[in-house]
């Protein structure tokens, strides 16, 4: 079993790609068409199983589970103990953090875009005074 400083390093470090993954099939333009088309089989859908996998794909953190699945399947990455209870705990561990880290993206991208906002209205303000001082 690795030490825990690596445990915690690979934990963060793999929660990076998982929340990059589930941000961007859930939210990016790229898979607008397909999550837009899960969106529709998902509320249109009368089967409970399908309405459920159908919206998988349109929510980050219901997607981030499947996607941190899928990689510890494939690094075989465990946390804190050695068997199949260390997948559960990295399981849950990385789901966490990889929605952590989509939220804190989240609240950058609204930030920046509100500051980008306000920075345009004030320039088309200051064009406006300078337009009327002219005159």
């Amino acid at each position: 079993m690795i030490q825990l400083n690596q445990q915690l390093t690979w934990l963060f470090v793999m929660a990076l790609p998982v929340a990059c993954i589930s941000w961007t099939v859930t939210h990016e333009e790229v898979f607008s068409e397909f999550t837009g088309w899960c969106k529709k089989c998902s509320g249109n859908s009368k089967s409970l199983l399908r309405k459920k996998l159908f919206y998988l794909f349109t929510c980050e953190y219901c997607f981030s589970h499947y996607v941190t699945i899928l990689f510890l399947a494939i690094t075989g990455f465990k946390l804190l103990l050695n068997d199949w209870r260390g997948y559960l705990v990295a399981g849950f561990s990385i789901v966490w953090i990889a929605n952590c880290y989509m939220s804190i993206y989240a609240w950058l991208r609204t930030s920046l875009k509100k500051e980008r906002t306000q920075t345009q209205i004030q320039e088309q303000e200051l064009q406006e005074k300078q337009a009327e001082h002219k005159l």
